[in-house]
């Protein structure tokens, strides 16, 4: 059965899905209430309290304009080390508390048989996720679309042989507290993530960009040490095994379109403007 979270999310990806696909015809509050079976009073208190802004709002963060504003902010506040240093709240840089580490060959070898991995389901504002950790920290976080069932063995894919505990620790709980909005008090967040030299440079590289902030390919690789190399930053961005605590959703196209997302463009459209709506709320 799915949670109340679940739910209205379902109902603000629809909305948002919508908006989206009729944005020519910019329907009214009304029409796109009714889309989503709530009245206009329910679906805009609805959002309001998962956005913090209105539904007309939340658009304008999702708009080609306002897109290419924030690539060229991003862009100059990366380059301030004042910015890198100075902030604090929403505000802060993910690389400031999201640390990686990566396997060792001998941790994932033979499928991960040395690896005893504990996993959980939670709710987060964009649905439910599995979230899953070693000794040494968050291994994988991903959507759970399909049912937990079929999450779980996407994650066991990854490391065939490992020993398995459905447990909830205090790694992840500290990871899920980045849903809450408020991050003055999150704990360092160790991620331990089985990848090559090159993805895990630019997993590195994608912490660096602030919540509210966007980047895209070609600059990611400028980051990332590898000028020439977009196509292989656009697999090692799609090779993620971190949702949202490595920002993959924070990488566009240049041209200021928000483009595809391993789990949903809708998602990303969602992600994108809440956290664009958290920054404007902080500021």
């Amino acid at each position: 059965m799915k949670t109340q979270q679940e739910l209205d999310y379902n109902r603000i990806a629809r909305a948002i899905s919508y908006f989206k696909e009729n944005y020519k015809k910019q329907p009214g509050l009304e029409e796109v209430a009714g889309h989503v079976h709530l009245s206009p009073f329910h679906f805009q208190r609805m959002f309001k309290d998962w956005a913090g802004v209105t539904p007309k709002q939340f658009l304008q963060y999702l708009s080609i304009e306002h897109a290419k504003q924030i690539l060229k902010n991003t862009g100059a506040n990366l380059l301030d080390t004042a910015y890198h240093t100075g902030l604090s709240g929403t505000g802060r840089l993910y690389d400031l508390f999201v640390k990686v580490e990566g396997m060792t060959p001998g941790e994932y070898k033979n499928g991960g048989a040395a690896l005893n991995i504990n996993y959980s389901f939670a709710d987060t504002p964009f649905g439910k996720v599995i979230v899953a950790s070693t000794h040494k920290g968050i291994c994988h976080m991903a959507f759970t679309d399909d049912g937990e069932e079929s999450a779980f063995n996407l994650l066991k894919r990854n490391f065939p042989n490992a020993q398995y505990s459905q447990l909830v620790d205090m790694t992840q709980q500290n990871a899920l507290y980045i849903f809450n909005q408020d991050w003055q008090h999150l704990d360092e967040i160790k991620l331990h993530l089985k990848g090559t030299d090159f993805q895990i440079k630019v997993w590195e590289a994608l912490l660096k960009v602030p919540a509210g902030g966007l980047t895209t390919y070609a600059a990611l690789a400028v980051k990332s040490g590898s000028i020439n190399a977009s196509r292989a930053v656009g697999s090692a961005v799609a090779s993620n095994p971190v949702a949202f605590l490595i920002p993959c959703h924070r990488v566009i196209r240049s041209t200021g379109e928000i483009g595809q997302y391993h789990w949903g463009a809708t998602r990303k459209n969602a992600i994108i403007g809440w956290e664009a709506a958290l920054k404007e709320s902080a500021a």
